[in-house]
């Protein structure tokens, strides 16, 4: 596969740095969702609490996943300033544009991420 160029890189560090912006948005927002939910039963019913701690789950582990991806965006950023943006973590094998253009944050190239999802 070959190295990515440096329009490319650009164009992929662009991409992270808005993915980044968005995310640390996201993860802001999404705070007072994960909050504790009051066990007050005079406020709301039983049926309507076991709904609102599910609702906090899902947002606690969406949350969870949005923080992860940040952190994985962060890193890439990182690897770009460093000049090593674009390889396999696993085979230091170039890891094609098409793949980073829809998930610039890939650490892994396609093989190894198949082998990893096995």
């Amino acid at each position: 596969m070959p190295r990515l160029t440096k329009t490319e890189i650009n164009h992929l560090k662009i991409t992270l740095e808005r993915l980044k912006e968005e995310l640390k948005e996201q993860v802001s927002q999404s705070e007072s969702s994960t909050k504790i939910v009051t066990l007050d039963q005079t406020l709301i019913g039983r049926l309507s609490r076991v709904d609102a701690m599910q609702q906090q789950n899902m947002a606690i582990s969406t949350r969870q996943k949005k923080a992860f991806r940040l952190r994985k965006i962060q890193i890439a950023l990182e690897s770009i300033r460093m000049e090593n943006y674009g390889y396999c973590d696993k085979c230091d094998d170039a890891i094609g544009y098409a793949r980073l253009n829809v998930q610039p944050e890939a650490n892994l190239c396609i093989n190894c991420q198949d082998k990893a999802d096995q």
